[in-house]
């Protein structure tokens, strides 16, 4: 069964930069599409970038563009969400997922509804406050 394990969540001051990280298992990151979603309190879970399986390719929502940086390390078969000047708005829990029923050798169009991932993390807690 594919398992995901995110971590690198934390409070942090506005301005400030996490990165986050989600380790797959039983799946290769190399065939598949990588996400991140956040949800925040009260709202539904939006997606914030995605990673194409071979080619690499990202996408940003508008929300996050020039302040995250999405990346992978095949070796490690872990993808990263680099976070850099934090909002307030940013506090949510983000979630990495993945798209194993239909999702082989996927790339980042069409990426953004949530509802088409049917694998995902626990989630990471990230906390932006002054």
């Amino acid at each position: 069964q594919v398992q995901l394990v995110e971590s690198g969540g934390g409070l942090v001051q506005p301005g400030g930069s996490l990165r986050l990280s989600c380790v797959g298992s039983r799946f290769s990151m190399d065939d598949y599409l990588m996400v991140w979603v956040r949800q925040a309190p009260g709202k539904e879970r939006e997606g914030v970038s995605c990673i194409g399986s071979r080619d690499g390719s990202t996408d940003y929502a508008d929300s996050v563009k020039g302040r995250f940086t999405i990346s992978k390390d095949y070796a490690k078969n872990t993808v990263y969400l680099q976070m850099n000047n934090l909002k307030p708005e940013d506090t949510a829990v983000y979630y990495c997922a993945t798209d194993i029923t239909s999702g082989f050798l996927g790339s980042c169009t069409g990426w953004s509804p949530v509802s088409q991932y049917d694998n995902w993390g626990q989630g990471t807690q990230v906390t932006v406050s002054s």
